[in-house]
C-alpha cells in the first residue's frame, strides 16, 4: 500500500510540475509561432500548437532595420563589458566589507545598501551624467553600474560563509589581500558570482532608458531602443491605415506590417540571446542565490 501511495504521490507531483512547465514555456513558444505564421491565420485564432503559413518575413523585416547590426554589437558589448566591470568592482567592495580591520567598513557597507532604497530621481541623474561627460559616450553604459548594491550584499554574505582557515593559510604563505581575493575567494565564490552575473547581464541587455535620454549618436544606439522605435513606427503605420490614409496604403502593403506580428518578432529577437546564455549559468544560479542569502 505504501508503495502505491509513493507512486501516486510521485506521479501527481510530476503531473503538477509538467503542467507548470507548460504554462511557463507555452507563452514564449506561442510568440515564436505567431512570428513565423501567416497573419491571417493568427487573426483567425488558428495558430495554437504549430505554425500555419510558415514564413520568415517578420524576421527578415526586423533584420533589415537600419543600423540593427551595429546596435546588436553595442548591446552585446555593454552587456559583456558592463557585467565584467560590475563583477570585478562589486566583488572587491564585498570582500573589503568582510575585513573587520578596515576602518569604517560598516559605514561603507551601509552607504552602499542605502543607495538601493533611496535614489535622486531621473532629472538629477540626467544632469549628473551630462556633467560627467557621459552624453553620447559608450562609457555611459558601463560606468554608472560599476557597483551593484544587490551584488555586494549577496557576494559579501557568501564570502562570510567561507571558512576563515582558507584565508589564514594564504596569509601564512605571504599572500596579500588582492592575491587572496583573486586566487582563493573568487574561485570558491563562482556560484554566487555566476548568479549575480545572470542578474546583471539581463538588466544590461534589456536596458534602453540611458540610451533614450543621453545618446543621440546613431552608432551608439542599443538594440532595444532601435526595436522600440521600429515597433512605434509599425503601430503608427497600422493606425493610419485603419484611419483610411490612402497615401500609406501602398507602403504598408509592400512592407506587410502587422503590429502584433512585429511585437512578437521583436520579443523573440530580444529574449533569444539571453535565453541561449542562461543554460550555461543555470547550474550555478540556485546554489549561488541560496548560499548568498543564508546570513544577513
Amino acid at each position: 500500500m505504501s508503495i502505491r501511495k509513493d507512486l501516486l504521490f510521485q506521479v501527481t507531483c510530476a503531473a503538477i510540475y509538467l503542467a507548470f512547465a507548460v504554462m511557463c514555456i507555452y507563452p514564449f513558444y506561442y510568440l515564436i509561432l505567431v512570428s513565423i505564421s501567416s497573419a491571417d491565420a493568427v487573426s483567425r485564432g488558428e495558430v495554437l500548437l504549430y505554425p500555419i503559413g510558415l514564413h520568415w518575413n517578420n524576421f527578415a523585416q526586423v533584420l533589415q532595420i537600419k543600423g540593427i547590426l551595429t546596435a546588436f554589437g553595442i548591446s552585446v558589448a555593454r552587456t559583456v563589458i558592463g557585467t565584467v566591470i560590475m563583477l570585478f568592482f562589486s566583488t572587491m567592495l564585498a570582500y573589503l566589507c568582510t575585513k573587520k580591520e578596515l576602518p569604517g567598513r560598516k559605514w561603507l557597507y551601509r552607504a552602499t545598501v542605502f543607495t538601493m532604497f533611496f535614489q535622486a530621481g531621473l532629472i538629477p541623474w540626467f544632469i549628473s551624467m551630462k556633467m560627467l561627460g557621459l552624453q553620447n559616450n559608450f562609457l555611459l553604459y558601463v560606468l554608472p553600474g560599476m557597483i551593484s548594491p544587490f551584488a555586494v550584499i549577496l557576494i559579501k554574505t557568501y564570502i562570510e560563509s567561507i571558512p576563515p582557515s582558507l584565508e589564514e593559510s594564504a596569509v601564512v604563505d605571504g599572500a596579500g589581500h588582492f592575491k587572496i581575493l583573486t586566487r582563493i575567494i573568487a574561485p570558491v565564490s563562482v556560484p554566487i558570482i555566476a548568479a549575480v552575473a545572470v542578474f546583471n547581464a539581463v538588466g544590461q541587455w534589456n536596458s534602453w532608458q540611458d540610451n533614450f535620454f543621453l545618446v543621440s549618436n546613431p552608432h551608439l544606439q542599443t538594440l532595444q531602443l532601435i526595436l522600440k522605435n521600429f515597433l512605434s513606427q509599425a503601430e503608427m503605420l497600422a493606425n493610419m491605415l485603419r484611419d483610411g490614409n490612402k497615401d500609406l496604403s501602398s507602403i504598408s502593403r509592400n512592407q506587410q506590417l502587422d503590429p502584433f506580428a512585429v511585437k512578437t518578432t521583436i520579443t523573440v529577437v530580444t529574449v533569444l540571446p539571453i535565453l541561449l546564455v542562461y543554460p550555461f549559468l543555470q547550474r550555478y544560479f540556485v546554489k549561488g542565490i541560496m548560499l548568498g542569502a543564508v546570513k544577513g
